[in-house]
């Protein structure tokens, strides 16, 4: 009796520990994320020992096997949200192309998933790898653009680049080494030729940043280079985009790591250091998308605006036909429109008709002694045409 209780025991404690086998779709691979939900909803439980003393099954009675021609016939497919292809947007939708390198391409494809369910945005990826301003025997910008323009390719455009600039550039007086005066001289001309081939087809330009890197000193080149692209936007009057501290931690350093749309951490940057994840050129787009947002209304692109300056003597300056940060700078330069964050002018900076000599400072009874009438005078003033009258007499001591 007491050897059939051990074995009983031993039978227990063997069913107990092997697991329920995993049905077939469960061990399959590829498996999409609504099956994968699914499947995790209905794993079937452990057995218990009253499943394995009354014969109990965890879910009723055991599925049949599948016969080869069920098993080879295809599953139906599984609910997903849905997403619209180029093919199933509306005819007349707006165009926006990204250009640039290898990280334009990641940010096209960061717009197209942003974009994915609206019919009226069609984003066309133009980004070429490993190009640049600096290499234009290799792939010339300013010529892609230009027929890019003249094959009416888009409405809207997005550029970002500038990872592969850091290298010898031909100019003039021969090959400038990276940052030099003569690269510097040198880019900021070929990236104003592009950015003013927009603004002469009436072609909204977005200019893009570019993000940290993890190498320091390679990071602090493509800085400067984005500050030289940062210059000629400004004066150039397109609108830049500056994400450079959306990927970087608290310290301000370079970091792999940012929260998703969702608020979730996750990484944002590939191995390489460089190129983003899905989930950092979705953070890029989400960005991003805050400037096509001046332009893009539903469908239309609009740079129609009204001019404030029609009329004035600074109308022929190299101005853009829409309205965005590098307006607001050249308002500015006209004297138009002044920043909140201007440093206070000194009071011997103020222009006035007859200034005091140097040291003299301000004097104020020309406030006491305005005519009345004017606008200094406070109500009271001095009637210039009035009698004046004698002063009275000092008493005696």
């Amino acid at each position: 009796m007491h050897r059939l209780f051990a074995i009983l025991i031993i039978a227990l404690a063997a069913a107990w520990t092997s697991p329920l086998p995993a049905p077939a779709q469960q061990q399959a691979s590829g498996v999409s994320v609504g099956e994968r939900f699914h499947l995790a909803q209905e794993q079937p439980r452990r057995r218990t020992l009253l499943d394995i003393l009354f014969g109990r099954n965890s879910g009723g009675a055991e599925p049949e096997a599948a016969s080869p021609a069920a098993s080879a016939a295809p599953r139906a497919p599984v609910a997903s949200p849905s997403f619209m292809t180029v093919e199933t947007k509306n005819v007349n939708a707006t165009r926006v192309a990204v250009f640039g390198d290898s990280l334009a391409s990641g940010l096209a494809r960061g717009l197209s998933r942003l974009y994915a369910q609206d019919p009226n945005v069609v984003v066309v990826n133009k980004a070429a790898g490993s190009s640049g301003f600096v290499r234009d025997d290799f792939f010339d910008w300013n010529a892609a653009i230009r027929e890019s323009i003249s094959a009416d390719e888009f409405e809207l455009a997005i550029m970002i680049v500038g990872i592969n600039d850091r290298q010898y550039i031909p100019t003039p007086n021969g090959n400038a080494p990276p940052l030099s005066d003569d690269y510097r001289a040198e880019y900021l001309r070929r990236i104003v030729e592009a950015m003013t081939q927009f603004r002469i087809a009436n072609r909204p330009l977005i200019w893009v940043g570019l993000p940290p890197m993890r190498a320091g000193e390679y990071s602090s080149a493509l800085a400067q280079i984005s500050s030289l692209q940062r210059s000629a936007a400004f004066t150039s009057g397109v609108e830049f985009v500056d994400i450079y501290e959306r990927f970087v931690d608290e310290d301000g350093n370079y970091t792999p790591y940012g929260p998703d749309l969702n608020g979730q951490q996750v990484v944002m940057r590939l191995d390489d250091g460089i190129h983003w994840t899905d989930d950092g050129s979705d953070r890029a787009a989400f960005f991003v998308d805050k400037a096509v947002r001046l332009f893009y209304r539903g469908g239309t692109v609009t740079i129609e605006v009204a001019d404030p300056l029609a009329g004035s003597d600074v109308q022929s300056m190299l101005r853009p036909p829409y309205q965005g940060l590098g307006q607001i700078r050249l308002l500015e330069v006209a004297g138009l429109i002044v920043s909140l964050n201007e440093p206070r002018r000194a009071l011997d900076g103020l222009v006035r008709a007859n200034p005091p000599a140097a040291g003299a400072g301000i004097d104020l009874s020309a406030m006491v002694n305005a005519p009345v009438g004017r606008a200094d005078s406070f109500g009271v003033g001095v009637d210039p045409l009035a009698t004046p009258s004698l002063s009275p007499e000092p008493l005696a001591n």
